[in-house]
């Protein structure tokens, strides 16, 4: 990243960012059947993947080369077949109208794959209108797990073919990558580190998320920061489930402040702030109102026609001096029913520029789960990871930490960080992890990890 040109304002104008936009690159195939290969068979309504399960094929979530998840494309002449990665002569196929793993042999293995919208694809059987597809959501419920084959092409008919082996492309110069093509170490539960003050009651304190306070971290490279926020009558305050009994707590704006002079001092850097967040909006605003600075440097990605055209490149972000970016997990609905939203004053919705994994490898001993699926996708959500919208891809945010941070387990999990993103996690999106979150940053060399998806691009 280079320091700003003199010539440049420093204000954002929708004019400068916007004509600098990269718009995502279309996927290899969007227009033909992909070539022979190894693929993910994923749900463009869920994000799930297609997988074997005694005889059926279910939606499970991407779990990487486990689960029976990876399937064989072939041409079968004017058909193809999808035969089992880890099972061979077992082909996804159908057994009346569900799927089910069949020999490849059989005339209910051969699929009519043809391309649907964007890159999406349908799976007809052949000679009819009928198509592998999700089962209808029950009300209040999640879809089904067994999938189906049903008359019509749906959205629930629509399929990613996802490439388990991506081609992948060098990261352009600095001058022209964009900001969802970068990758930034985040840390999780930022503030929970012992050092800048107090987040959680005594004996919960004693397993801080991270053990450097926020200017070490920036120092160190880190940043993106989750922070969790609450309500006391001295505004929003950085504490872990509830400020109750919490010695020496910091406040929000205390923190951001930290930010906002580091990127003063170092104007060729971005920072992201991730607010769990439970305070009012009115609240929120009056706190961020105390923070020096801070309008010379938040950026508003819905000014600046983000999402109709893509996200700025970061020499235009640092060119113009806004290099500060702020998400809150909150709903607009609800705010709204407040009469209060908090993108009036600069904070961004999250689910509305972003998409991210579920926070949980399971607790803070023992094996992991790596299972990459959205955070977002449950009874009353369905967000998929693979969401996306003409000319605009969320940034994805990777969580990749346990229940409780224990360092020995931290620090092994780090050590993996660069092994999930690449087999796991970026399939499981369909793009590169923007931000890895992770406990304890410093065990593990997480930022090695960081290096490394920084070398190219996912198209």
């Amino acid at each position: 990243m280079r320091t700003p040109h003199a010539l440049l304002a420093a204000t954002v104008t929708t004019t400068a960012l916007v004509a600098a936009v990269v718009a995502p690159t279309p996927a290899a195939g969007a227009d033909a059947v992909p070539a022979p290969g190894t693929f993910y068979v994923q749900s463009a309504a869920t994000g799930l993947n297609a997988a074997g399960s005694a005889g059926a094929v279910e939606q499970h979530r991407p779990r990487g080369d486990e689960g029976h998840q990876q399937w064989n494309l072939r041409a079968n002449g004017a058909t193809h077949l999808l035969e089992s990665a880890d099972t061979p002569g077992t082909c996804l196929g159908r057994t009346g109208d569900r799927a089910g793993t069949v020999p490849c042999a059989g005339a209910d293995a051969a699929w009519a794959v043809a391309p649907a919208d964007g890159d999406r694809f349908t799976l007809a059987v052949p000679g009819t209108g009928r198509h592998l597809a999700v089962a209808p959501r029950p009300s209040g419920a999640n879809h089904p797990a067994r999938l189906a084959v049903t008359e019509g092409s749906s959205d629930l008919a629509h399929w990613y073919l996802t490439p388990v082996s991506p081609v992948t492309r060098p990261m352009p110069p600095r001058s022209s990558r964009t900001l969802d093509q970068v990758t930034f170490l985040t840390s999780h539960n930022a503030y929970a580190n012992g050092v800048d003050g107090g987040f959680a009651p005594p004996f919960v304190n004693l397993f801080p998320n991270q053990t450097r306070g926020i200017e070490r971290q920036l120092a160190d490279g880190v940043r993106g920061f989750m922070l969790d926020i609450h309500q006391t009558p001295d505004g929003a305050i950085l504490c872990h489930n509830s400020c109750t009994l919490v010695g020496r707590p910091v406040a929000l704006r205390v923190d951001l402040q930290r930010m906002v002079d580091f990127l003063e001092a170092h104007p060729d850097q971005v920072v992201t702030v991730f607010l769990e967040d439970y305070v009012d909006p009115g609240v929120l605003r009056a706190e961020l109102a105390r923070v020096n600075g801070l309008s010379d440097v938040l950026y508003r990605p819905d000014r600046t026609g983000v999402r109709e055209n893509g996200w700025p490149t970061m020499a235009d972000l640092t060119a113009a001096g806004k290099r500060l970016l702020i998400f809150s997990d909150r709903s607009r609905p609800a705010d709204r029913s407040a009469g209060l939203t908090r993108d009036s004053f600069g904070v961004m919705y999250q689910r509305e520029w972003t998409v991210e994994n579920h926070w949980s490898m399971g607790s803070g001993v023992g094996a992991s789960d790596w299972s990459c699926y959205s955070r977002w996708y449950d009874a009353g959500t369905n967000l998929p990871l693979t969401r996306t919208e003409p000319g605009f891809r969320p940034l994805f945010v990777m969580n990749h930490f346990r229940d409780a941070p224990v360092a020995g387990t931290a620090g092994t999990d780090n050590s993996k960080l660069a092994d999930r993103a690449r087999r796991f996690c970026q399939p499981a999106a369909r793009k590169k992890p923007n931000f890895l979150a992770v406990d304890r940053y410093d065990l593990g060399d997480p930022a090695a990890a960081v290096d490394a998806l920084n070398t190219y691009t996912y198209p």
